[in-house]
């Protein structure tokens, strides 16, 4: 039996759906206690502000760019976003236009949406975009390597690109709507985090269904069992379909109460997205609607 076998076998990780759902509705109770000015802003420190359309273009994404800037100029009062989240060949133009320190630059690669390509693609798409400047690079497992147990072959392409990525994190995307059931979500959370990932993450927002809360709590359950075993702390990412501040307060209590309060930061958490900044932001001006990204 291969290391991985023997990890996925031992796992504690709960998996019955009736069990989750109680433990959400548990979680879903408690949700008012959450609805505080403070915890938007915390939410939208925590937002991967994305761009990725066929038809992102240099002036598009630089006009993407300058809306991060000029938030940190006009609204100094409020924590910035977590990240600008774009292809990978616009690493280089977010590094040239980005003028806010704190907001990182991440980059979907590796084959995205599928991660269906040669290996060697995807560690170069990495190098190059972490020479570019990118700081976070968002990879998609091979969900084909998954449902044939291929494990080893698997999580040394992880691994390989990890290392490609060197000092830049790594956000492994499980794709969670594909996989639908919550013992292949735990199986792929478990397999990336033993690849080094330093995130896992539901969805890519393309094809499938994007994240859910069932989805996000097997997932943080995972990261729980893994750091009790190993010391080391990974974070989560909700990606796909958050759009409005309801959905967000959810995959922010669940992080809370599964991981704790360590998790509630965006060295930790994320969430990406494009239209929720807006309706993140309205909340924390106590505005109606708010159309600023």
């Amino acid at each position: 039996m291969d290391r991985y076998r023997k990890v996925l076998q031992e796992s504690q990780v709960p998996v019955n759906p009736e069990s989750i759902k109680k433990e959400l509705e548990k979680i879903v109770e408690k949700l008012p206690e959450y609805r505080k000015s403070e915890v938007y802003a915390k939410i939208f420190n925590c937002i991967d502000l994305t761009t990725l359309n066929t038809t992102d273009s240099q002036d598009s994404v630089t006009g993407f760019i300058q809306r991060v800037n000029d938030f940190d100029n006009e609204y100094p009062q409020f924590p910035n976003v977590a990240a600008i989240c774009v292809f990978s060949n616009f690493a280089g133009l977010v590094r040239s236009v980005l003028e806010v320190s704190g907001v990182k630059i991440a980059v979907v690669a590796g084959g995205f949406p599928s991660g269906q390509t040669f290996t060697a693609v995807k560690v170069a798409d990495t190098a190059l975009a972490v020479a570019e400047g990118a700081d976070e690079v968002d990879v998609v497992m091979n969900l084909g390597m998954l449902k044939d147990g291929n494990y080893e072959e698997l999580c040394d392409e992880l691994i390989e690109v990890k290392h490609a990525a060197k000092d830049a994190y790594m956000k492994v995307i499980i794709e969670s709507g594909a996989l639908k059931e919550p013992q292949q979500i735990r199986d792929a959370s478990i397999l990336a985090m033993y690849s080094e990932a330093d995130f896992i993450k539901t969805s890519t927002g393309k094809g499938y269904d994007g994240a859910s809360p069932e989805a996000a709590l097997v997932m943080c359950k995972a990261i729980q069992e893994y750091y009790e075993k190993t010391g080391r702390k990974v974070g989560f990412k909700a990606a796909g379909g958050v759009r409005s501040a309801e959905d967000a307060i959810l995959y922010y209590a669940i992080v809370k109460e599964v991981l704790g309060e360590e998790w509630l930061n965006n060295e930790f958490f994320r969430i990406g997205a494009s239209s929720l900044a807006n309706a993140i932001f309205a909340k924390m001006i106590d505005e109606e609607e708010v159309k600023y990204f």
